[in-house]
């Protein structure tokens, strides 16, 4: 069984460029222009830090065979959840309020916060559309556009193809990742193996931590990215490769302190303190 070490996932301390907070380029507030790197902080370098979709598809691969497993019907969702997810965190999208009304989270609408672009591809594809969405479109709307999964034709448009593929490329040039070419008697197909060890590890590590050593009993004192990356690889079904290592003991504490997190009241936990509604709105669409 893997060690495990004390203490959450701490946010590293980030100067701003000036008193008022703004950045001398592009006139970006600097809060904005580090948002990312704020966020992260797991021991990785920049240049192979890993966004919310390419750590759950890092879960779900099968590290010698390179592909996700047949019998996952939840990733392809899941993956766009991320891609939401990682956009309100990066503070580009948000919930509309609530208002007096209190609209529960299935019912408020994407909004634009921030349209200057990430620079991940994936993510501005999909920032672009909801940019351009008049009127704006609820979380699970924007779920089922991104995957596809909708029958009305003229939102097919909006649809992110290939994602598991693009997100491989992106592990590949990280060097987490490799490419192959596999022959499954009818077909063949490209494959991504695992050729950084240590990358997948890590990862494995974190989630065993957060819900075991690290684990806090309030997911509004938990790190933002850290918690969404629990709910999300959850409603992802890829959680077993980290979790298969454990004793029975460990097994049954992480999967019982997950359920915690499923069984939550997620709109009394959106009306919290300091929270972000868009991962609060994105699980419920998952655990309805």
């Amino acid at each position: 069984m893997m060690s495990r070490a004390d203490g959450l996932v701490q946010r590293r301390n980030v100067n701003r460029d000036n008193a008022d907070g703004v950045s001398k380029e592009n006139g970006q507030s600097a809060a904005d222009k580090l948002d990312y790197e704020e966020d992260i902080d797991d021991g990785d370098s920049k240049e192979t830090r890993l966004t919310l979709m390419e750590e759950v598809l890092l879960l779900g691969l099968k590290d010698k065979e390179g592909y996700t497993s047949f019998w996952n019907d939840s990733i392809s969702s899941g993956l766009r959840g991320c891609i939401l997810v990682e956009l309100a965190l990066r503070q580009r999208i948000e919930l509309e309020k609530a208002g007096m009304r209190r609209k529960s989270l299935q019912m408020r609408k994407v909004i634009i916060k921030n349209e200057t672009p990430t620079g991940d591809v994936l993510l501005d594809e999909a920032l672009k559309h909801i940019k351009e969405t008049n009127p704006p479109e609820t979380i699970q709307s924007w779920i089922e556009y991104l995957s596809g999964e909708t029958w009305n034709p003229l939102k097919i448009k909006y649809q992110l193809k290939n994602v598991r593929e693009r997100l491989a490329k992106n592990l590949v040039e990280k060097g987490v990742l490799t490419t192959e070419k596999q022959n499954f008697l009818l077909f063949d197909m490209t494959t991504h193996p695992l050729t950084d060890n240590e990358a997948k590890v890590r990862l494995v590590k974190k989630v065993q931590d957060a819900v075991l050593s690290r684990w806090i009993n309030d997911p509004h004192r938990m790190d933002k990215r850290l918690l969404a990356l629990l709910l999300l690889a959850q409603a992802s079904d890829v959680l077993e490769s980290a979790f298969s290592p454990l004793n029975d003991e460990d097994y049954e504490l992480a999967t019982r302190r997950l359920r915690e997190l499923s069984d939550m009241d997620l709109e009394v936990e959106s009306m919290k303190g300091s929270t972000n509604d868009v991962i609060w709105a994105v699980f419920a669409n998952f655990n309805k």
